[in-house]
C-alpha cells in the first residue's frame, strides 16, 4: 500500500501541474475574449472545452520526460526547468509515462470529437488533433522539434493554439479577432521558452538539444527576451487602440499590466547575466512576471464580462 501511494505521488509529480496553470491562463484569455466578442459566456462550453485541452497539455509533461530521459540526466530540476527528475530515479515508471501520455492524447481527441459533434464544429476537432500532435512531436521521434532547432517554433504556436481552444469552445470558429490577439501571445511564448532554456543551457548542450540558448548563449537570449516583451506589449496595446478588440477593453489597464513583464525584461536586456545562477534567478523572475501578467489580464477580462 505504501509503495503504491509513493508511486502515485511520483506520477503526479511527473505531470508538473504548474504548467497546467499557465495553459489554463492562456485558454481562459481566449475564452474570455470570445465572451466579450459575442457578449455571452457559456460555463458549460468553457469547461467542456478545457476538458479537451487539459489532457492534451498534461500529456506533454509525460511524453517530454520519457523522450528527454537521457538529456535530463544532466539537468538540475527546478520549478520550471530540468524535467521532473522522476524517471531517472524510478525506471519502473518509464513505460507508464509513455503509455499514460498516449492515453491522455487519445482521451483529448475523443472528447474533442464529442465536442465537435455536439456543437457542430469540425474545426474544433481538427484543432485538437493538431495541438496533440504538436505536443507529442515536441520531443518524440521522428520530428523531435526540440532537438532539431524547431522547439521555439512549436512553443510559439501554442500562443495561438491554446487561446484558440478557448475561443473555439465558445464561438465554434476561428476568426480575425483571435488570430490578431494571438500575435502578441505568440511573441510572449517565445519569451517563455527562452526563459525556460536559460537555466538548462549546459544540460541541453550535453543532452544534444539544439535550441537558441544552446546555439547563441544566454546574452543573446536576454536581448531577445527584452525585445519580445516590448514588441508583444506594443502590438497588444496598438491592436486595442486600433479597435480590433471589443471597445470595453481599456488599453491603459492592459499597458499597466504589460509593464510587469517589460520592466524585468528590460533589466535583463541591459544586464545580460551569463553566470548560471544569476541568469536562472532572473529567468524565474521573468517567468513569474509572465504568469502574473496573464492572471491579471484574465481577471480584467472576467471583470468586464461580469459588469
Amino acid at each position: 500500500m505504501v509503495k503504491k501511494m509513493d508511486d502515485l505521488i511520483k506520477i503526479i509529480k511527473l505531470g508538473r501541474i504548474q504548467f497546467l496553470v499557465a495553459g489554463f491562463i492562456l485558454y481562459s484569455l481566449g475564452g474570455l475574449l470570445a465572451a466579450l466578442v459575442i457578449d455571452d459566456f457559456s460555463y458549460f462550453r468553457f469547461i467542456f472545452g478545457y476538458m479537451v485541452l487539459m489532457p492534451a497539455h498534461l500529456s506533454v509533461s509525460y511524453s517530454n520526460d520519457y523522450f528527454d530521459l537521457d538529456a535530463d540526466l544532466f539537468s538540475e530540476v527546478t520549478q520550471f526547468t530540468g524535467g521532473s527528475g522522476i524517471l531517472q530515479d524510478n525506471p519502473h515508471l518509464i513505460n507508464f509515462s509513455y503509455n499514460f501520455a498516449l492515453f491522455l492524447i487519445f482521451s483529448s481527441i475523443f472528447l474533442s470529437l464529442l465536442f465537435a459533434w455536439y456543437y457542430s464544429t469540425l474545426v474544433f476537432f481538427l484543432w485538437a488533433v493538431f495541438g496533440n500532435l504538436l505536443g507529442w512531436y515536441y520531443t518524440a521521434p521522428p520530428l523531435q522539434l526540440s532537438y532539431r532547432g524547431l522547439g521555439e517554433i512549436g512553443t510559439i504556436l501554442t500562443g495561438l493554439i491554446i487561446p484558440g481552444f478557448g475561443y473555439l469552445a465558445l464561438t465554434g470558429h476561428i476568426d480575425q479577432t483571435i488570430i490578431l490577439f494571438s500575435i502578441p501571445l505568440m511573441i510572449f511564448q517565445l519569451l517563455f521558452i527562452l526563459s525556460v532554456q536559460i537555466p538548462d543551457k549546459e544540460a541541453d548542450t550535453l543532452g544534444g538539444k539544439k535550441n537558441l540558448i544552446v546555439k547563441y548563449g544566454r546574452k543573446l537570449g536576454f536581448k531577445l527576451m527584452g525585445l519580445s516583451s516590448l514588441a508583444g506589449s506594443l502590438i497588444l496595446i496598438s491592436l486595442i487602440i486600433s479597435g480590433f478588440f471589443p471597445a470595453v477593453i481599456d488599453f491603459r489597464i492592459i499597458a499597466g499590466i504589460c509593464m510587469l513583464l517589460v520592466v524585468p525584461n528590460i533589466y535583463g536586456f541591459i544586464k545580460k547575466p551569463e553566470d548560471p545562477q544569476q541568469a536562472t534567478q532572473l529567468s524565474f523572475i521573468i517567468l513569474n512576471a509572465l504568469v502574473l501578467m496573464g492572471v491579471l489580464t484574465a481577471i480584467y477580462f472576467a471583470y468586464l464580462i461580469i459588469i
